[in-house]
This record gives structure tokens, sequence and C-alpha cells, in this order.
């Protein structure tokens, strides 16, 4: 196991996710451990490690994403009357694959 959580466990097919919206290059689901009531994460299908290291993809990749990002965002915007977009670079970086999180509402407990 790397610490790239959306290469090994979600687009592999090893942890089963909700998918909200799937483009050619994008894949958007629940989050698999939410921190926000509503919260959902954007991430291109190919290996791209961070948005300040696209690896061997050029910024079009970028755009792929951000398209889904923000229908998303909207989506949640519309529904919850407001939504946060959050990417995390270095040591906040979890995983260490490209992903947006679109959330929205007051932190879950945790417990």
């Amino acid at each position: 196991m790397t610490d790239d959580f959306y290469c090994d466990e979600a687009l592999s097919g090893r942890t089963p996710v909700r998918v909200v919206e799937e483009t050619e290059h994008v894949l958007a689901f629940h989050h698999t451990r939410p921190f926000w009531p509503v919260h959902i994460v954007v991430v291109p299908k190919q290996h791209v490690p961070s948005l300040t290291d696209l690896g061997p993809f050029d910024e079009e990749i970028v755009w792929h994403v951000m398209r889904v990002v923000r229908r998303i965002a909207a989506r949640v915007e519309a529904e919850h009357g407001a939504a946060r977009v959050l990417t995390n670079l270095g040591r906040y970086q979890d995983s260490k694959h490209l992903h947006f999180h679109v959330n929205s509402g007051e932190p879950l407990p945790r417990g």
C-alpha cells in the first residue's frame, strides 16, 4: 500500500465508493470517512501527485477536474445554501493524489 488512497483503493475498486459524477478523466464520490455532513471528493482517474506537481500531465488535467468540481460545488450550494472547495498540499495532503473536497456544513463530531 502506498500513500495514495485514491489509486490504491477508490479508483481500483478495492474500496467501494458512492459515485456522484464520473467522466472519462474524473471521478467524484462521497467521502468514505466524511468530515462534514456533505463531503464529496473529486479526483483525476490517472495518478496526478498534487496541484503543484502534475507529474507527467499538463494543466489540461486540472481543467478536467475543475469542470467537475464547479458542477458539484454549484449543486451543493444550490441544495444547501453554501459550499466549500478545498485541496491540500505538502504535509496537509494525506493522500498524495490530486483531489478536491467539496463540502458543506459544520464539521461532524469525531469520537
